[in-house]
């Protein structure tokens, strides 16, 4: 099986939860395939549990397995890391400072690694002080490019710029996507995405030039009552996808 994303047209790859093993199946073929699932190891009790029920997700859709820490939480990411050594899904959610530390176990540079940024409300300054003790003090500021380098270094494949709240740090998200496409680093858009802002932010990075996009969608798209990520939204948040490489 493949470790790497399947993106429409070598470009843009989705990521959405998937509440079962079905919902996967259902919403990886919505996505034609251009799309990581994301099962959250915050679910899991233990390491072998994860990895048993994980490896399911990964079989039923031809390893597009996205192995999340759960919200983002920072408490998660030594476990994400062991997991994913065993799993070698596609993707992995880390926050920037367990980015060295799940490429070094993964022992390959296939597999996607996000290291997670935050908004600062200053353009062109970004947060990585979001590992599990780092996010406890003052924001550690830096400009984005010394983020990209720095996760260049650790190993890391993207920016998963989060909590971006939809729209409301538009400009931020921009001075990202520029400098993304400048240093020849993927990016990750999270947080408050949906059927309304989706085509803009992924448009604003394919604008921008970078080279790979997966764009997270989560909350918005899943039904309340079953907890499944809609495969309809799936549907057509890939239209979207395809209506952004044609301008």
């Amino acid at each position: 099986m493949s470790l790497t994303p399947n993106y429409l047209e070598d470009r843009i790859c989705l990521n959405v939860l998937a509440n079962s093993v079905e919902n996967a199946k259902e919403c990886y073929e919505a996505a034609e395939g251009h799309i990581v699932l994301g099962v959250l190891s915050k679910n899991y009790p233990t390491d072998e549990a994860a990895i048993e029920d994980m490896k399911k997700y990964a079989a039923a859709t031809n390893n597009a397995l996205s192995v999340g820490l759960g919200a983002g939480d920072p408490n998660q990411s030594q476990m994400v890391s062991r997991i994913s050594k065993d799993l070698q899904p596609q993707h992995v959610n880390q926050v920037f400072t367990g980015v060295g530390t799940s490429r070094a176990l993964l022992g390959q540079n296939e597999t996607i690694v996000n290291g997670l940024v935050s908004p600062t409300g200053k353009v062109g300054i970004v947060n990585i002080a979001t590992g599990p003790l780092s996010s406890q003090t003052p924001a550690g500021e830096v400009t984005i490019e010394t983020a990209i380098r720095l996760l260049q270094d650790m190993g890391g494949s993207s920016i998963k710029f989060f909590p971006m709240k939809g729209l409301a740090h538009i400009e931020e998200y921009k001075a990202v996507a520029r400098a993304c496409a400048k240093y020849d680093f993927y990016l990750e858009p999270t947080g408050g995405i949906d059927l309304e802002n989706f085509e803009e932010i992924v448009q604003i990075a394919v604008d921008a030039g970078v080279k790979k996009i997966i764009p997270h969608v989560y909350s918005s798209i899943i039904d309340s009552e079953t907890g499944d990520t809609r495969p309809a939204d799936v549907k057509t948040l890939l239209g979207m996808m395809k209506n952004t490489l044609k301008k």
